[in-house]
């Protein structure tokens, strides 16, 4: 599948995992949804059928909360803080960067796979770290976490006497009471002109004209909430989802799209649109939101 999200790991399993205890670190931006009956999936012919995006059926969903925004830097700092956590990024001692975030010479340092050539292996690259050695989060802190894996994510998410949405809640909160809209906005991508998400601008994966006034990520809070108060459901970050992706379970589903997707190559900031990587993976557009029954 074309897709703009970092290749997945695949590889052996580092030592050092640590089961994390469960906790209950309130989350003060969760959002009460009634669930209820909704039509889920698009037969869009703009999408993408190999991801299983459609046929449009009816689901229901039982009540449940979500979180407005997705985890920043600053709420996973203490995470980490508490428990000493180490994610699979530092395990392994790297993680995929977007090549042209980093400098020269670690770019021509780092190693690419041929069919992903924007993406950079970069050793010492984690959440901490976002670009790799010499990076940092100064003037980011309110920005999403990102080279967090699935298991990281549903670390911290045990962590907050939490989890993580699954699909069927993620698309109700996405859409915020609009039936079968592209976005979660409408069916226009700027109307009247106006951006309402990070997404690239320009020619992917060449240059970025940052139109929408990022070139990365944004503020969790960037752009105006949908109907349901949630924030940036489409771009900015990947979101990971609970559930598995395909029958073989190998890997997990994600959601939303990031600062990276582009309408000539990976429109998946549609809001039924999905992808999926491996559960170890992480990458610099790689984030997630809470979730909780109620």
């Amino acid at each position: 599948m074309s897709s703009c999200c970092p290749p997945g790991r695949f590889g052996a399993e580092p030592p050092g995992r640590l089961p994390v205890p469960v906790g209950n670190a309130k989350l003060d931006d969760m959002v009460e949804l009634p669930g209820g009956t909704f039509r889920m999936g698009t037969d869009d012919p703009d999408g993408f059928p190999e991801d299983r995006e459609g046929p449009v059926r009816e689901v229901t969903v039982k009540p449940f909360a979500i979180a407005a925004h997705c985890v920043t830097n600053e709420r996973f700092a203490e995470f980490v803080d508490a428990t000493g956590y180490r994610t699979d990024a530092e395990r392994f001692g790297w993680s995929y960067v977007f090549a042209k975030f980093l400098p020269g010479e670690l770019r021509r340092a780092s190693p690419r796979l041929e069919r992903t050539p924007w993406w950079c292996g970069v050793s010492g690259a984690f959440w901490k770290r976002p670009e790799g050695p010499g990076s940092d989060l100064d003037g980011r802190w309110d920005h999403p976490v990102v080279h967090v894996s699935w298991h990281d994510a549903a670390a911290f998410c045990a962590w907050a006497g939490m989890r993580l949405p699954t699909e069927v809640e993620w698309e109700y909160a996405a859409r915020g009471g609009l039936d079968q809209a592209r976005y979660p906005w409408g069916n226009e991508l700027t109307p009247g002109g106006e951006h309402r998400c990070n997404i690239w601008q320009g020619r992917f994966p060449v240059r970025d004209t940052a139109e929408d006034g990022y070139s990365g990520t944004a503020p969790v809070d960037a752009f105006e909430p949908n109907g349901f108060g949630l924030y940036n459901v489409a771009g900015n970050v990947w979101e990971w989802c609970a559930d598995w992706f395909d029958p073989a379970e190998q890997n997990r589903a994600m959601r939303g799209g990031s600062y990276l997707c582009h309408e000539s190559y990976c429109n998946r900031y549609r809001v039924a649109a999905r992808t999926a990587n491996t559960p170890d993976s992480s990458g610099g557009n790689l984030g997630f939101r809470c979730a909780r029954d109620i």
